[in-house]
This record gives structure tokens, C-alpha cells and sequence, in this order.
């Protein structure tokens, strides 16, 4: 017998798909009062979650009638009719209030602007209670207690306390990034996690501050801006430099018309745009805020809202990664100012060393064990596997007319001029305002790299035929893919053409790459051309091999260079883009201002 369900229990089943854990409440009821205007959001809580949730805002609250739909199901000031997909608000369902409070104690307190009165509801397993007047100033407060109470079996389910207030505070900082324009407080009984003010400036200064606040205060002096916009698409948002990085994707943001959403689509996006600079295992620091039209992305996909879908995903993927590669190329040889940071730390003694009168401070060696810092190279500087790579670039002495002084190279290059060399594998260089040190292999790996990649560009990767063509059966999608992309896979080396149904048909592939498993790169290329639009594994494989080369035919630790080598070495990381990282993301120079030199030693 088919027979329809209580309310409460419709009530409850929806719960399941919206309220998932503390974190999701949260989530709801932030997003409630960002929709309601307010300037000031103030979050509090219990357990976890699990005993309190209090969230109070100071926007433009409801009146009682408000206040009785509010906890209605599919009841919602924030969407006319037929308007699904022009939705401009971050709530559009009517599904939050009425879920939470099936499975909790619910309390709503509120006063609309205008009004004199203020109201309080509380709904109690599904059960409303009230409305009745209430003591509570413009805005609303909503309290939710002993979370899922009404839901035995969902209660079992939830983590520790700590668990769930991790969540809880990824959810808040990922709202508050969004939102510069709000100030956000986060707390429960033993500590305040956030207290974020509204700081002066236009839109992205306020919302870099807020982003340094959240992300650490470093990522202000190491992040690349981001503006881009093509036809109805605009993205703004930060990047870290390649040597700010971490071992997670954790600190990875999306957001489309201001709601944070988690998608594939930002991760693939960052790793085809930092495939030169980082390892697989290192992630960049990325915060980006994508502007479209309502109407071109679904954000009905999912009850929880994390998740929408593009009308046109090639064009926003494209777009993502053309900002990111722009701000990257902007950004010139900058190196992380973390680097320097952990140098100017480890400079600092832990405790003022003494001195005793018996042991002489110094002593001066007798001249002839004086060792040069710097000296001509030996008859074999390039070893043999230097001299591979040796054409990609020359370390010539650079043409300076005799009347530039000095003072004149440091103030017009960035990297300063070459005074010395340390332990024959650091160069010493003297900049207008402090000096620099530079990872002589770790630079000059870079621009070797840069320049094999150049010239790799420039004409065709050279191929060999398979003694035995190999057949590869995929889907019929995937067999399109691949065709499609055929003469740009043949640039590279992989020869390919269709074989029956659903097969491709291997005749060539890169030389490069000697043995290989074939049909795994043909499958991963065809996942890859679906999903990104272009072949990423081929030119990662083959760029792998370019950085191999590069890291054998780059100057080696332990060779000496002389004056001229090293600022040869200098001009040219200035010329190169991304000579601020090797190829494995790791910095090729550290700088230290005059101040802080003069802080070291007490002189300020």
C-alpha cells in the first residue's frame, strides 16, 4: 500500500541530503544572513557543534509573519517564479530551516528594519513552537542545540569534537574569503578562532588582507594578482609564487558569483598552469573568484550547493588557466619572501656567544694559503654532460661600456652585481638596497630548461616508428578525442590514426621517451582530452625529459665561476622568465634588504 509521508519525516529525509554535519549548519545558516545583508556575522560553538550552533547577523532581520514561513518547507523571500536559473542569492530553496529544525532544538530570534518588535520561534523535532516577542536588536539570531537528537542513528555518525570543528572553521574561512566586505567572528568555549574586521580599500585589497589573514600574513608579499575576463567571464583572485607552496591542495579555492564551490576543475586547471614550476607532490596557494552570468552555470546540482555545473566548461577552463599562466609570467624572476624570511631566522643567535680572553677571536691565516673566492674556470669546466646542453646557453661575459659605474649596474639590474662566490656553488651579489645569493645550479638549470623547452617549441619532437604497431582499444568517445587532436599529438611525436570501431592505431611515438607502456599514455591522453582539453601527459612526459636534460647540463655545485660568468649568469635570469625557480619549484635565489642586514647587527 502506497501512502504519503508525515511532513516531519519529508522533513528529516531532506535533513540527511542538506544537513550532513555541523559544518553544514554552519554553512546554511552564514549563508542566510550574507543574503540578508549584514555586515557582521558572529559564529559560536559547543562540542563540535554537536550541542550549540549560534549564529547571529545584524541584517535586515524578519517580521513574525516572515518568521512562520521561514521554517516552512520550500517557503523563500530569495527567488520569484520561474526564475531557477537566474538565481543571484546564496539560499533559493526554502530547504535550510525546516531541515535543521526536524533534527535539532531550534530557537530563531529576529527583528526586521523598521520594526519595534522583535519575535522568537523555536521548533522542536519538527514541532513549532511560538512565535512570541522577544528581546533582540535589527537582524537575527538563530540558535540550533543537541543537534541531531530527533536522529539517533545520524548522531552515531558524527566525529570527534575537534573533527567536526575543523570543519566547521574550513567552512567559515571559506565564506569569509569571499566576503572582505563582512566582519566575521568564530568561537567556542575555549578559544576565538576568528575575529576578521573590515579593512579600508578597494575590493581586492580588502580581499588579499582577508586572504592573508586566513591563509597566513606571508601570502601577501608572495601572491601574483589576477584579473582576466573573456566576453561575459571575469576572474579575479591571487596565486602564490611556485616557491610558496605546500603538500596538499588544501588551501585551493573556487568561487562562482561569490559561493564557494568545490570542482576538478580548479585542481586540473592549477596543475596544467604550474606543470613548469612544481612537482606533482607540491601545490600553489590559489584564491580565485569567477564572475559569470546566473544563467550560464547550474548551482541545483547538488542539495549541499558545493557543486555547478557550466554551459561552457572549455571556455572557463581555458580561461582559468590563461589568468593563472599570465600572473605567473607577470611575476617575472620573483622569488618567495618566505625563503628570505627562514634565512634572516636561522641568521639570529639563539643566545649572544662569548668570547674567552685565551682563544683568539679570529686568526689570520699566512697569505700563501689564501684560497680565491673566485677564479678562472678550469681547462675542464663543462663536464660531459654539460656540454650536452651547453649551446642552450652561454655564460659570456656581458658588454658594459667603461663609464657605467658600479652604483649604475646595481640600480639597473634587479640581481645586483657578482662580488663573490661561496663554497664554489653560491654567488654573492651586491643590489642597491642589501644582496642576494643565488643557487648557481638551481638558476642556471631554469634558464637551460627555458631554453631547451624554446627550442623544443620552435620544430617538431622527433618520433621513431614502432618495429611492431601497437592497437589500443578505448571507447568510442575517447577514440574521438584523440583523433581530434591527432596533428597536435603528431607535433609532439606520437604518430596516430583510427583502427576499426573503437581502436587507435599507434605507428610512431616519441623518441624521447625510449620504452613506455603505450596503451596506459593513450588512455591517460584521452581521459585528459575529455576532461581538459588537451593532451597533458604527453607534454609532462616530455617536459620531464627536458628538465632531466636541463638538470645534467646545467652548471654544476663545486664548479668555480669567475666575475664575468657569474654576472653572465645574473643578466640573463633577469631577462628569463620564472628565473626565481628551478624546475622542481624550489627557489634559485634568496635576497636580504640593508635593513634587515643592519637588524642582525643591532644598528636598528
Amino acid at each position: 500500500m502506497i501512502r504519503l509521508l508525515p511532513p516531519n519525516l519529508i522533513n528529516q529525509i531532506a535533513a540527511g541530503e542538506v544537513v550532513e554535519r555541523p559544518a553544514s549548519v554552519v554553512k546554511e545558516l552564514i549563508e542566510n544572513a550574507i543574503d540578508a545583508k549584514a555586515t557582521a556575522i558572529d559564529i559560536v560553538i559547543r562540542e563540535g557543534g554537536k550541542n550549540l550552533i549560534l549564529v547571529e547577523d545584524n541584517g535586515q532581520g524578519m517580521t513574525q509573519e516572515d518568521l512562520l514561513l521561514a521554517v516552512e518547507r520550500h517557503a523563500t523571500s530569495k527567488i520569484p517564479d520561474e526564475n531557477l536559473f537566474n538565481i543571484q542569492t546564496l539560499g533559493f530553496r526554502g530547504e535550510a530551516l525546516p531541515s535543521i529544525g526536524s533534527v535539532s532544538r531550534l530557537e530563531i530570534s529576529s527583528r526586521a528594519q523598521g520594526n519595534d518588535m522583535s519575535w522568537s520561534l523555536k521548533v522542536e523535532g519538527g514541532q513549532k513552537l511560538g512565535p512570541i516577542p522577544a528581546a533582540q536588536n535589527v537582524g537575527t539570531r538563530i540558535e540550533v542545540r543537541d543537534l541531531f537528537y530527533a536522529t539517533p542513528a545520524r548522531l552515531k555518525f558524527m566525529k570527534s569534537a575537534t573533527s567536526e570543528m575543523t570543519a566547521i572553521v574550513d567552512t567559515v574561512s571559506r565564506l569569509a574569503m569571499a566576503y572582505p566586505e563582512i566582519c566575521f567572528t568564530l568561537k567556542d568555549d575555549k578559544k576565538t578562532y576568528f575575529d576578521l574586521p573590515v579593512t579600508l580599500g578597494d575590493i581586492n585589497e580588502r580581499r588579499l588582507y582577508r586572504l592573508s589573514m586566513l591563509m597566513g600574513k606571508e601570502f601577501i608579499d608572495n601572491a601574483c594578482s589576477i584579473n582576466a575576463e573573456r566576453g561575459n567571464y571575469k576572474i579575479l583572485g591571487f596565486t602564490s609564487l611556485p616557491t610558496m607552496n605546500r603538500s596538499n591542495a588544501s588551501l585551493q579555492y573556487l568561487y562562482v558569483n561569490g559561493r564557494a564551490v568545490k570542482d576538478k576543475l580548479l585542481n586540473t586547471a592549477v596543475r596544467v598552469s604550474y606543470q613548469d614550476f612544481l612537482a606533482r607532490d607540491r601545490h600553489p596557494l590559489v584564491a580565485l573568484f569567477l564572475e559569470v552570468p546566473p544563467a550560464e552555470v547550474d548551482i541545483n546540482v547538488h542539495p549541499a550547493k558545493t557543486e555547478v555545473r557550466f554551459r561552457e566548461n572549455d571556455i572557463i577552463r581555458s580561461l582559468i588557466i590563461g589568468a593563472l599562466k599570465q600572473a605567473l609570467t607577470e611575476a617575472g624572476h620573483r622569488a618567495a619572501t618566505t625563503t628570505s624570511s627562514f634565512a634572516l631566522k636561522a641568521m639570529q643567535p639563539s643566545v649572544t656567544p662569548q668570547f674567552k680572553p685565551s682563544q683568539p677571536s679570529f686568526v689570520m691565516p699566512s697569505r700563501p694559503s689564501l684560497k680565491p673566492i673566485y677564479s678562472s674556470p678550469r681547462p675542464h669546466s663543462f663536464a660531459p654532460k654539460e656540454q650536452a646542453t651547453a649551446h642552450a646557453l652561454q655564460l659570456e661575459e656581458p658588454t658594459i661600456p667603461d663609464e657605467i659605474s658600479a652604483h649604475e649596474i646595481k640600480e639597473h639590474h634587479p640581481l645586483g652585481e657578482a662580488r663573490a662566490q661561496l663554497h664554489e656553488t653560491y654567488i654573492v651579489a651586491e643590489t642597491e638596497d642589501g644582496f642576494i645569493l643565488v643557487d648557481q645550479h638551481a638558476a642556471h638549470e631554469r634558464l637551460v630548461y627555458e631554453s631547451l623547452k624554446s627550442q623544443f617549441l620552435k620544430s617538431q619532437a622527433q618520433s621513431q616508428y614502432l618495429l611492431i604497431p601497437e592497437i589500443v582499444s578505448l571507447q568510442e568517445s575517447s577514440q574521438s578525442a584523440l583523433l581530434a587532436h591527432s596533428e597536435e599529438l603528431k607535433q609532439f611525436g606520437l604518430g596516430i590514426e583510427a583502427f576499426g570501431g573503437d581502436a587507435i592505431l599507434v605507428r610512431e611515438a616519441p623518441a624521447a621517451l625510449g620504452n613506455f607502456n603505450i596503451a596506459r599514455l593513450i588512455q591517460d591522453l584521452a581521459d585528459e582530452i575529455i576532461e581538459l582539453g588537451q593532451p597533458l601527459s604527453l607534454k609532462e612526459h616530455l617536459e620531464e625529459i627536458l628538465s632531466t636534460m636541463a638538470c645534467h647540463g646545467s652548471i654544476r655545485a663545486g664548479r668555480n665561476l669567475t666575475l664575468a660568468e657569474m654576472n653572465a649568469l645574473l643578466r640573463k635570469m633577469e631577462e628569463t622568465p620564472h628565473s626565481g625557480q628551478c624546475n622542481h619549484g624550489r627557489p634559485t635565489y634568496v635576497e636580504l634588504k640593508k635593513y634587515d642586514i643592519e637588524k642582525l647587527f643591532g644598528r636598528k
